[in-house]
């Protein structure tokens, strides 16, 4: 499975994907810094979050950005190859076909959990070194507890598995784009806000869509074996 999962990243060019994952992090980043306190204190206002201002925007960013991130690479990792017709050279070779269609979401869940990860650790180690110029207290990143590590990792693992409930809809489809615009209606349904309603933040709404996304996955390659592509 690991060698599949690295030719899939070789053949999608995992330097493009890193760089292109660099400068949106760049471009969140200089977001957050130049609109993190008004955003902050309307969030506050709203009590969308129990946690700073800083730490809030850059969660919040992070998880809509790389969503639509996720949804990207799963046009390009497997929607593409339906839509092409590319998939009928893989499925050609001696492997099962659930096996390949796995490995090309685990490259996607994989790339996208650990750029996500990376993303926040290097904001907010921006944010901290940037302080004193910006006025943003140390304090303000909590990063000496431990539950702020925890939720680190456990949102972005969360946040990246909700966004393949776009995949089903563009295989459906046999669209790209179709994709792409099911995980931007991912992300205002999940990151956005009526008013004063916000499920954002919301624990058993997340975890009923992370079952969703898995039971989605699981529709999609269910009849991989048997449907002709």
């Amino acid at each position: 499975m690991w060698k599949l999962i690295k030719m899939e990243w070789k053949k999608n060019c995992l330097g493009k994907m890193i760089r292109n994952a660099a400068i949106m992090t760049t471009a969140v980043l200089l977001f957050v810094l130049l609109t993190a306190g008004e955003a902050g204190a309307d969030m506050a206002e709203m009590g969308m979050f129990d946690k700073s201002f800083i730490h809030a925007s850059v969660e919040l960013y992070t998880h809509m950005s790389y969503m639509i991130f996720t949804g990207v690479l799963l046009a390009g990792f497997v929607v593409d190859d339906y839509k092409k017709g590319t998939i009928r050279l893989l499925f050609s070779y001696p492997v099962k076909r659930k096996k390949l269609v796995l490995a090309k979401v685990f490259a996607v869940w994989i790339f996208s959990f650990t750029a996500m990860v990376i993303s926040k650790l290097v904001m907010y180690a921006a944010v901290l070194a940037t302080g004193p110029w910006i006025h943003i207290p140390a304090s303000d990143i909590p990063y000496g507890n431990w539950p702020f590590w925890v939720e680190l990792f456990l949102s972005a693992a969360a946040m990246v598995s909700i966004s393949f409930l776009a995949l089903p809809i563009g295989m459906k489809m046999r669209s790209s784009k179709a994709a792409v615009v099911a995980s931007i209606i991912i992300v205002c349904f999940t990151q956005g806000n009526i008013g004063e309603f916000t499920l954002t933040n919301n624990v058993p709404f997340y975890l009923c869509l992370f079952g969703l996304a898995m039971v989605s996955v699981f529709l999609a390659i269910r009849q991989v074996e048997q449907k002709d592509v």
